[in-house]
């Protein structure tokens, strides 16, 4: 079985300036995932899929291939992930090589490390799966969530029959976005991710970070520092 790591790097983010290849701890964020993917030993080939020559410079740098730049039509904001991991596969088909599994590792979770995605892998195997996608155990219950009109009126924000005690509560979770480990056929095809044959692989909250802001970079940096 031939397995792709992807990582997608494009250059424009808007809410943190050059988020992919903002230093962390002095190194690019985007060096992380590509180290632990090539850490794990399980990827034929780690790839990061950029539209910049110089991201793609510092990504081979730490070891990742760029054969080729990302389309531009695919470097919007609107552009699909899974778009974009479909035109990777199609160029490594035209390069003469063909996987069997392709794995999103988005550069935004640097905490996540090569034991993880290990991790994420046995699941996929020992299943047999369509797809392995990591989650994390959500910080405070959906059931202490709710919208807020207009006025910002509290009446009825918070059902107490559905409540109850904190420690009666169910476990949630949500998708942390870090790991997606999916067969290449269920990708080209456009099949459900989240099928019946989909499992989760769940995630500690400290690796579980995902860069987007200024707050949540800093974050990063003091897990990192307090805690590895």
């Amino acid at each position: 079985m031939k397995n792709i790591a992807i990582i997608t790097a494009r250059s424009g983010s808007k809410g943190l300036k050059d988020k992919n290849i903002k230093l962390l701890e002095g190194k690019p964020l985007l060096a992380y995932s590509i180290e632990a993917a090539l850490q794990t030993g399980l990827f034929d080939c780690v790839h990061v899929s950029t539209d910049s020559g110089h991201y793609a410079d510092i990504a081979r740098q730490y070891g990742a291939d760029v054969p080729f730049l990302r389309d531009a039509e695919l470097a919007t904001d609107t552009a699909g992930t899974w778009d974009v991991l479909r035109a990777v596969v199609n160029r490594y088909l035209q390069l003469g090589q063909q996987f069997d599994t392709v794995t999103l590792l988005q550069p935004t979770s640097p905490l996540r490390d090569a034991e993880d995605i290990r991790a994420a892998f046995d699941i996929f195997k020992e299943k047999a799966a369509d797809s392995v996608i990591s989650v994390c155990e959500v910080e405070h219950s959906p059931k202490l969530c709710n919208t807020l009109g207009a006025d910002n009126s509290m009446n009825g924000f918070v059902d107490l029959c559905r409540v109850g005690c904190r420690q009666e509560m169910d476990t949630y979770y949500r998708l942390n976005g870090a790991i997606y480990i999916q067969k290449t056929s269920l990708l080209m095809e456009q099949g459900n991710l989240y099928g019946e044959n989909s499992y989760a692989y769940v995630m500690s909250q400290e690796h579980s970070v995902d860069i987007d802001t200024e707050l949540d970079f800093l974050f990063a940096e003091t897990i990192m520092r307090e805690l590895f």
